[in-house]
Order: C-alpha cells, then sequence, then structure tokens
C-alpha cells in the first residue's frame, strides 16, 4: 500500500487522514467526522446525545478528551506524511457543561516536527461558547502511515 496520489502534495495526505479517522472502530461508538481544514489544523463535529451522558445527565468527560486528543492529534499528525504519531501526554480542561446539540473539537499545532510535536484543541459548543479545552504531547512512531489500511484508498 502506498500513499495516494489522486489529489498532489498535502492534500493527498490530508484525505488520506480524513480516511484514516473514519476506519478506526471507535468512531463506530463515538460518530464523528474529522476535517483536516489545512497543515497544522483539524476540524471534528459530533454530537452530544444522551448516549454519552454520565448520571447527571450532561456529556461525560471521555468525550471531551476523545474529541480534544483526537483534534489535536490529527493537527499535529497532519505535519507527519510517514509515521503515525502517539499521544503520549494529554492535559484536558474542562470549562462548561454540554447536555445536546452540535459540537466541534478544533486542533492546531503549536510547535515541534522532528520527534515530538505539541498540538492544543478547543471544544466550542453550538452557542460558540467554549466547553472545554486540551493540549497534547505526540511522538513519532515506527508504524508507517502506508501500511494502515485506512490511510490507504
Amino acid at each position: 500500500m502506498t500513499q495516494p496520489e489522486a489529489q498532489p502534495g498535502p492534500t493527498a495526505h490530508f484525505r488520506a487522514l480524513e480516511r484514516l479517522y473514519r476506519s478506526a472502530p471507535i468512531n463506530g461508538t463515538f460518530a464523528s467526522s474529522l476535517t483536516i481544514t489545512g497543515e497544522g489544523r483539524a476540524q471534528i463535529a459530533f454530537d452530544v446525545t444522551e448516549n454519552v451522558f454520565h448520571a447527571a445527565g450532561a456529556a461525560h468527560g471521555t468525550i471531551y478528551f476523545k474529541m480534544l486528543d483526537d483534534a489535536a492529534f490529527y493537527a499535529a499528525n497532519s505535519l507527519v506524511t510517514d509515521r503515525f504519531l502517539l499521544t503520549t501526554a494529554f492535559n484536558v480542561h474542562f470549562t462548561k457543561p454540554v447536555r445536546s446539540g452540535r459540537v466541534t473539537a478544533s486542533g492546531v499545532w503549536i510547535s515541534g516536527r522532528r520527534r515530538v510535536l505539541v498540538a492544543e484543541s478547543r471544544l466550542v459548543d453550538e452557542e460558540g461558547d467554549e466547553i472545554g479545552r486540551g493540549t497534547g504531547t505526540f511522538m513519532r512512531s515506527r508504524i508507517a502511515l502506508s501500511g494502515l489500511d485506512g490511510y490507504a484508498e
């Protein structure tokens, strides 16, 4: 399997990362869609529904972490075309509970390009209010992107 050549340069890599995201089994549990919006930038859209609630009737922190981590991860991996990154650390800050509606996670690369990359992300609800934010550290793995079924066309 090789990197797709249908579109030139970074665009092909971005679309391949989006396919990789869609292929992950976890996204069957947490329905969401990823868009790589440019080098070092990613957005994930998802709906908060009762199936992700904790006992007090609002979104569980699991969904906050997953979407913040994914948005930051894919923002960072958009800059790395040969290797799959691994999350080595991630800090989450909860700023507001959310009970329902469309939420957008936006990730942006901050620093590093060689071995370790740092990216941050924000969760914003339908009203435009920030409901959470996070910062992650990501390291190049030994896993070639081209060897992952979801990455290849």
